[in-house]
């Protein structure tokens, strides 16, 4: 959505970018100077964040970059249940009228853009976690290493995580705590569920649980629909670029 402004009076129409909205801001007349960059995503996020909040959602992220001749306010904000084209638009409303109201951009123009976070975005908190159950994710571990798998469940404290390796001969150590974790790299954690046997012939999936301490910046991983129709976990969210394509696992070895 792109709204060009005038004068500080919105002009023109409105034209939807996926799941963005962009709103372009002419300079006003009775405004500060232009503050830095990181005072200005200081106030900004201090302005932003209660509003944000207020509607329902979390402010991830505020960014203020050069963009030509003016400014890019990247605004980015996630949910539960994801975000949506229309709570996009109602937030880039909100988020242009308490700019409006305030001195924070100084006289330069700028270009708003709102946003929820792509598939690349790193997992560092709790709903972060939450939000990423039924998705392949990679994290590096604390101790070293690191884990690869399926997330099935997260809370305020731990993830457990299903992850697929090769299947242990008989003569192997009795306690998974200390084996591969996807990636053949050591792992912690400790086990929660029974191995299962894995869909690849001599694997196996073993649940396990690791406290977020114990985890780095996870990642969510990219996936592709299977040729045979089916589904590799769950449908992805509503927030990802890969609209209804869904994923392969590449934690589970060939």
């Amino acid at each position: 959505m792109s709204v060009e402004s005038r004068g500080g009076r919105a002009q023109g129409g409105r034209e939807q970018e996926g799941r963005r909205a962009r709103q372009d801001r002419g300079p006003r007349e009775h405004s500060a100077a232009r503050p830095a960059r990181g005072t200005a995503v200081t106030e900004l996020t201090r302005l932003l964040a209660p509003a944000v909040r207020k509607a329902g959602f979390d402010l991830e992220e505020v960014d203020v970059r050069p963009a030509g001749r003016r400014r890019l306010v990247k605004i980015v904000v996630d949910g539960d249940d994801g975000v949506g084209l229309d709570d996009v638009a109602r937030l880039s409303e909100t988020a242009s009228a308490l700019l409006d109201e305030s001195d924070l951009m100084g006289t330069s123009p700028y270009v708003l853009e709102v946003t929820s976070p792509g598939v690349d975005r790193p997992l560092t908190e709790p709903r972060h976690w939450r939000r990423a159950v039924g998705r392949l994710v990679v994290a590096p571990l604390a101790e070293g290493g690191q884990i690869e798998g399926r997330v099935v469940a997260a809370d305020d404290e731990s993830v457990e995580i299903d992850v697929v390796q090769k299947r242990r001969g008989k003569g192997a150590g009795a306690k998974g705590g200390g084996g591969s974790a996807g990636s053949g790299t050591p792992s912690g954690g400790s086990g929660g569920k029974p191995r299962q046997k894995g869909k690849t012939p001599g694997t196996e999936t073993v649940r396990r649980r690791f406290r977020l301490g114990e985890l780095g910046r996870g990642r969510m991983q990219v996936e592709f629909k299977p040729l045979s129709g089916g589904s590799a976990g769950q449908p992805p969210q509503k927030d990802s670029p890969l609209g209804a394509e869904g994923t392969r696992s590449p934690a589970e070895p060939d």
